[in-house]
């Protein structure tokens, strides 16, 4: 696969990065976490602006982290590649990463384990807003392109938006190439925000943008066609299935505060699947954006390691990670499944 050369570049000073972070956790004693005034534990996160704050939002202020005795602490927005070395680091303690993400960081060395499902794709009778990723083509463009496999009639490489690399949006693109036939090395990466990729694709510096739930309405305001989502991955949940994260130094240490984050972001997840609006809404309203969509959550706690088997593979036939160095095993923790059920509360 070929990729433009910031995405390469981002590719490699990730790895660097996430390098750097291991060893300075190996060699630097953390500080220890101190409780406030009020009993609860700080957890720091980054700070988020997006629809990624749905699930921290509502579990704070539905009461769940609280119940849990747990406080979360917001430690300033954090670009994409720097996550994982803030938590290795310990400048955060949990955030939230796709399996090829945490596969990356773990061939690299960073001991960090994912402990609780968050986003996933929904089940087939859901409805298809909530599925974790659409394509889109500037229909004056490519007038005759209405499906993904029809992609391959077009000459040349074509440019696709992606966040960053080792993501949903590369992972699940390729794994549509291959079903219908395209070669992957008609892909060429293009680094950006979801809501630059709507301005992009309108003015033709991208052929295909790939974007999450709440940029759906915007490339539809703006004539652009739909000619797939991630239910055409034939994956189910795994298309779009995430994980909240947690150093094993940290897991160790603060089990008890662990298991009740799983529990209030299970909580939360169901909460947000039977009000999404409402969670939209709450988002907006903190970051000042209006948000238009929203990701589809799991709602039992389980680790079904079948949905990383795909997502590894997919690294190893990228060249990515080495053949066989990594296991889904190796991402997740059985520690805190419990395989509960959490109600979708609805009004």
């Amino acid at each position: 696969m070929k990729r433009t050369k910031m995405t390469r570049g981002l590719g490699m000073v990730v790895l660097l990065l996430v390098a750097i972070a291991f060893q300075v956790a190996c060699t630097r004693e953390h500080a220890k976490d101190q409780k406030p005034a009020n009993g609860l534990f700080p957890l720091k996160t980054i700070t988020m602006k997006d629809c990624s704050l749905a699930p921290w939002l509502v579990a704070e202020r539905n009461g769940y982290f609280k119940d849990e005795k747990i406080q979360i602490v917001y430690t300033g927005e954090t670009q994409q590649a720097l996550i994982i070395p803030s938590i290795l680091n310990g400048d955060n303690d949990v955030s939230g990463a796709h399996p090829n993400t945490l596969a990356v960081a773990k061939a690299s060395g960073a001991k960090i384990t994912g402990v609780v499902r968050g986003v996933i794709d929904p089940p087939p009778d859901v409805d298809p807003r909530f599925r974790h990723m659409f394509w889109y083509v500037n229909p004056k463009k490519y007038p005759n392109v209405k499906t993904f496999a029809d992609l391959k009639n077009l000459q040349g490489r074509l440019k696709f938006s992606t966040i960053t690399a080792n993501i949903c949006a590369d992972f699940l693109a390729n794994r549509l190439a291959d079903k219908y036939g395209i070669p992957r090395d008609k892909f060429e990466w293009v680094t950006m925000p979801d809501i630059q990729a709507i301005q992009a694709l309108k003015q033709g510096l991208i052929d295909v943008a790939g974007v999450h739930p709440p940029f759906y309405k915007g490339m539809d305001d703006n004539g652009a066609l739909k000619i797939a989502d991630s239910s055409e991955s034939g994956l189910g949940a795994a298309a779009g299935v995430a994980y909240y994260f947690f150093t094993d130094k940290f897991i160790r240490e603060h089990p008890a505060v662990v298991e009740g984050f799983v529990r209030a972001m299970n909580r939360s997840g169901a909460w947000l699947n039977a009000h999404p609006d409402q969670g939209a809404q709450w988002v907006s309203d903190v970051i000042g954006v209006p948000v238009t969509g929203n990701h589809y959550y799991a709602t039992k706690n389980d680790v079904p390691e079948s949905e990383l088997e795909p997502w590894i593979q997919d690294l190893e036939d990228s060249k990515v990670i080495p053949k066989g160095k990594i296991k889904p095993s190796d991402l997740v923790t059985h520690q805190f499944e419990t395989h509960e059920e959490f109600a979708l509360l609805k009004k």
